[in-house]
């Protein structure tokens, strides 16, 4: 017999669903489109850089044909500002995420329009949906936000472009610094966050800005504090309603008393 899957996503599935955030490569060698089941891919022609799904950036990085362009939020000066940003700025709430752009750009993969009103020519209603249809981590990303695969993206880079990240202007190995430093700063207030919900109907945890990892990690951690609150709630209602319950009988009581006296 199977066993029950627990709640939500593996740490494996998550990172698996980050290989499909875009990212920017500088093609070494040309590439003719490839038909994939999102649509075609641009070609490659050096040295213009072209955005590609990251699963296929770290395949033709492997391949040595092409090199990625590492995200500007990745660079060790943004990481820093936003360690600096969640620990003395917003000390209880998580650094905000990237803004999203105005339009879309039919040019880049993966990719979905939506008008308001398509008989209107004038209408600039074109959005570009979610991650990870958002560019969030291309190298025009802006600096200083952390995108929904913030912590995913940074590992296989790390992993497989370490070359490609040092030509920020650190090295590797200070950047994965930084990024122990904004993990445990932001576990630590994952943690600290749930005494929001203490006491019975306690209030509301905003989750806004956290990372696809982040709720993988801590979704155990937060539905055990959840059914915690909800069965101190249940008891302590249990409680009130006995309570309520023993002070009637005992009302009645007196009121019989009082008529057998005749008061």
């Amino acid at each position: 017999m199977a066993l029950p899957l627990p709640p939500g996503l593996t740490h494996a599935e998550v990172a698996f669903l980050a290989e499909m955030e875009l990212v920017t490569v500088v093609p070494r060698q040309r590439l003719e489109s490839i038909e994939l089941l999102g649509g075609k891919t641009p070609p490659l022609r050096p040295p213009h850089r072209t955005d590609l799904p990251l699963w296929l950036a770290l395949l033709l990085k492997k391949q040595r044909r092409a090199n990625i362009a590492p995200p500007p939020w990745l660079h060790p000066s943004s990481l820093s500002e936003i360690i600096k940003r969640e620990t003395k700025e917003n000390p209880t709430t998580f650094s905000e995420p990237p803004p999203p752009p105005a339009r879309a750009d039919p040019s880049r993969p993966g990719i979905a329009s939506r008008g308001r009103d398509h008989d209107n020519d004038d209408d600039d209603g074109d959005v570009i949906l979610s991650a990870p249809f958002r560019p969030s981590c291309t190298a025009d990303a802006p600096a200083g936000y952390l995108p929904y695969h913030w912590l995913e993206v940074a590992e296989s880079l790390l992993a497989h472009a370490g070359d490609d990240v040092a030509s920020l202007g650190a090295s590797a190995g200070e950047v994965r610094g930084l990024l122990r430093d904004l993990v445990e700063v932001r576990a630590a207030k994952m943690r600290s966050s749930t005494s929001q919900l203490e006491g019975f109907g306690g209030g509301l945890m905003s989750l806004r800005g956290v990372g696809a990892m982040e709720l993988a990690e801590s979704r155990g951690f937060v539905l055990g504090v959840v059914d915690g609150v909800r069965k101190t709630g249940a008891s302590t209602e249990a409680a009130r309603r006995e309570e309520e319950e023993e002070r009637g009988q005992d009302d009645d009581e007196d009121g019989e008393s009082d008529e057998e006296m005749g008061i």
